[in-house]
């Protein structure tokens, strides 16, 4: 356990001495909140007003708890970089050859990594008197859970990889190639009505598509909209055509969580043995 806090800890550490890198993370959730929030904003208001005779329908509002997640899903996977970059400096021999199992050393990784998320995540809620959205306490702390399962999730995902790569090259090539398809193909952004059956398919198995729900059905009232929005806006989403619930959302997010920490464990030990 010691093992876990220590490496936990150096992570920590680093995040809040590199300040470039915490001002800079910043920089894409910003400008998807510029291009969407407020370029395309109008525009979508005005089609889903016009579609479903909706008042007052804020498009930022239903994209922040996106960029919130597509912040928490980039910061956790890109986190996990450290990981090649230990083994090339040498750091990584070093706890390797140390009491500290290896197991408890792919744990302490993926929680230095789902912390560093988080707290990004978190403090994306700064923006949120800018944008003149407001969110209540309840909601506020009911959705700081599904935050670190969400960070947790991902940086495992990132550990996975980092543990099958031996270069930080490509690493960021593979990382890139799964990052944006799971944010377009999520919801975060803009609805997913009305696709083709492959792209529907594609967005049933993606797990950033329920963690990108459920924040939304969190942040916004979703059941004081009229049925025709929350089908317009593709809040209504399915399990291959079944209706998902907040609590399946939940048990999914949990099991897959479980699932790729148990992979990234596996996959780190052997890599490293």
């Amino acid at each position: 356990m010691e093992g876990i806090i220590a490496i936990w800890q150096r992570d920590i550490i680093k995040f809040f001495r590199d300040r470039p890198r915490m001002v800079g993370s910043f920089s894409m959730p910003i400008l998807f909140l510029v291009v969407f929030g407020i370029g395309m904003g109008g525009s979508m208001e005005s089609l889903v007003s016009a579609g479903t005779n909706a008042e007052n329908f804020n498009y930022t509002e239903f994209i922040f708890p996106g960029i919130v997640s597509m912040t928490l899903l980039m910061t956790s996977i890109f986190s996990s970089l450290s990981i090649i970059q230990d083994r090339d400096f040498g750091y990584m021999r070093e706890i390797l050859v140390s009491p500290v199992s290896r197991v408890n050393i792919a744990i302490g990784k993926m929680l230095g990594s789902a912390s560093v998320a988080f707290l990004q995540g978190v403090m994306m809620f700064v923006l949120l008197p800018v944008l003149g959205i407001g969110i209540d306490l309840v909601s506020f702390f009911q959705i700081l859970p599904v935050m670190f399962m969400i960070a947790c999730a991902f940086s495992s995902l990132g550990l996975l990889v980092a543990s099958l790569l031996n270069s930080m090259q490509g690493f960021q090539l593979v990382v890139n190639i799964l990052v944006m398809p799971m944010i377009f193909l999520s919801g975060a952004l803009f609805p997913l009505n009305n696709m083709p059956g492959w792209v529907s398919f594609l967005v049933t198995l993606n797990p950033v598509t329920y963690g990108v729900d459920l924040m939304k059905h969190i942040m916004i009232d979703v059941e004081s909209l009229n049925g025709a929005v929350r089908e317009a806006m593709g809040l209504n989403i399915k399990f291959f055509g079944q209706p998902v619930t907040m609590t399946g959302e939940v048990f999914f997010l949990l099991g897959f969580t479980a699932l790729l920490i148990l992979l990234a464990t596996l996959s780190f030990r052997r890599a490293n043995s």
